[in-house]
């Protein structure tokens, strides 16, 4: 069991087979906290080896679904930053990984912001139905810092042009650029069609066997899966070395205090 605080920060409700899991820590936008990653670590182990979950749909209260990392947290917390890195990665990797080879198919259901290793986790899923209230960044290289580990999964669901350009400009971006991209399955215009969109999809799952949707959901997988057994590590050490730096330091340190950062400052760019 994963090592979490007493606050309830992440929620499962079950119904006709779908296995519902809430992020539910508004207040800090569902930030990548020790909290929300052990219990989210927690509920996807559950539902994986429940035989009566037929699918997952991964979901959040609040206007973000993910903000990314906790830097906060990460900057308080009494760890080195090479030690604060460690963990941090290690419990994003083993998120996306439980994601990537759960047995039940993932369904993202997203209407609100979507950052840094949010991002990582809506790759990582088997369709992403979002509405019109979604935008998503990668602000990871405006922090001195890079998409490390979640480009694991965004590689190879993101057409390559689009993974440069908002890999590099830290840029917003909405549901239908993302659909575009292939980040997205479904881009609605009605935030109320979001849960209809998704309650058709569950109940078209409902009629493959579990045996169909294992053995499927492993060939659809299989680029991802090669990428982690093949770059997890390595994506692991530079992720715990840029965070350890100096210059993430200032980055991460301008974030929290709502200024710009050094390399920023009187240069008339915005960040």
């Amino acid at each position: 069991m994963a090592d979490t605080t007493s606050d309830t920060v992440v929620t499962r409700s079950d119904s006709g087979g779908v296995a519902t899991i809430t992020l539910d820590s508004p207040a800090n936008r569902n930030a990548l906290s020790p909290a929300l990653t052990g219990q989210l670590r927690d509920h996807l182990a559950a539902v994986d080896g429940d035989t009566s979950v037929r699918s997952v749909v991964l979901t959040h209260t609040g206007g973000t679904f993910c903000a990314g990392a906790d830097l906060s947290a990460a900057m308080t917390s009494g760890l080195s930053p090479e030690e604060a890195s460690a963990a941090g990665t290690e419990a994003m990797t083993a998120i996306l990984r439980a994601i990537i080879t759960s047995s039940k198919p993932v369904i993202a259901r997203i209407d609100g912001h979507v950052r840094a290793g949010g991002l990582g986790i809506v790759g990582a899923c088997d369709i992403v139905v979002v509405g019109p209230s979604t935008t998503f960044a990668l602000t990871e290289a405006r922090l001195g810092l890079a998409p490390s580990m979640i480009s694991l999964t965004l590689l190879p669901k993101m057409d390559s042009r689009a993974a440069s350009r908002y890999f590099l400009t830290g840029e917003k971006f909405g549901p239908a650029q993302a659909q575009e991209m292939g980040l997205v399955t479904i881009a609605v215009d009605d935030a109320d069609a979001v849960g209809e969109t998704v309650a058709g999809l569950t109940a078209n799952i409902a009629k493959a066997s579990p045996q169909g949707l294992r053995e499927s959901k492993k060939v659809v997988n299989t680029v991802t899966r090669e990428l982690f057994d093949r770059l997890a590590d390595q994506r692991r050490d530079e992720s715990a070395a840029l965070f350890a730096s100096d210059e993430a330091r200032e980055g991460m340190t301008a974030f929290l205090q709502r200024r710009e950062p050094s390399w920023v400052s009187g240069s008339g760019v915005s960040a």
